[in-house]
């Protein structure tokens, strides 16, 4: 079987960057955008549950930092489809030795990449265009009681938005600072 993605390795054990790789002729192209089989090689166990598509209409905005906390813990693979965001994950899980570390990739739809999340880890993005598509594979469907957020400005994290923050939602801007006593969720 042809290989349709390639792994970049982060800072952070276990959240990979995956090179999609596209099959094109002159018609245009082809490429894959979730395969279980070839994922799992990366670290993608479980089936996708929920797939979620986003639209957000202004440059600058921010959406996250989301997670959901155990037993509905959840892997994420991001695709930007429309448009480029710097998309970041956040490293929570307890007793990482990257624990509150967090790295960002600048997701362009034209470049072919995907961000593979793991559970554990938040996630947010930040628009650097107007009219970003984005599309979300779950490997758990959402559960409202399960939902855990981070506040985007945490002086903890210390997460360098590369523009000035613009539109949130109001339940993101209301998300919580970790406290000094914060020691991780579980895996």
């Amino acid at each position: 079987m042809a290989q349709r993605f390639e792994l970049i390795e982060t800072p952070l054990r276990d959240l990979h960057l995956i090179q999609r790789l596209p099959l094109g002729d002159e018609r245009g192209y082809f490429q894959r955008l979730f395969c279980a089989e070839e994922l799992a090689l990366f670290g993608w166990r479980e089936p996708v549950q929920q797939i979620n598509h986003t639209y957000t209409k202004e440059k600058g905005s921010v959406r996250g930092l989301h997670m959901q906390l155990a037993p509905h813990a959840e892997a994420k693979l991001i695709t930007c489809l429309r448009g480029e965001v710097w998309d970041v994950a956040v490293d929570l899980r307890a007793g990482s030795p990257t624990f509150l570390h967090w790295h960002a990739v600048h997701l362009i739809a034209e470049k072919a990449c995907s961000y593979l999340i793991p559970e554990g880890f938040a996630h947010g993005f930040q628009t650097l265009s107007d009219d970003v598509e984005m599309l979300y594979c779950h490997s758990q469907a959402y559960a409202p009681d399960s939902e855990f957020g981070i506040h985007v400005q945490d002086p903890r994290l210390q997460i360098h938005w590369p523009l000035p923050i613009g539109r949130q939602s109001e339940r993101d801007q209301q998300f919580p600072f970790l406290d000094e006593h914060f020691q991780g969720v579980g895996r």
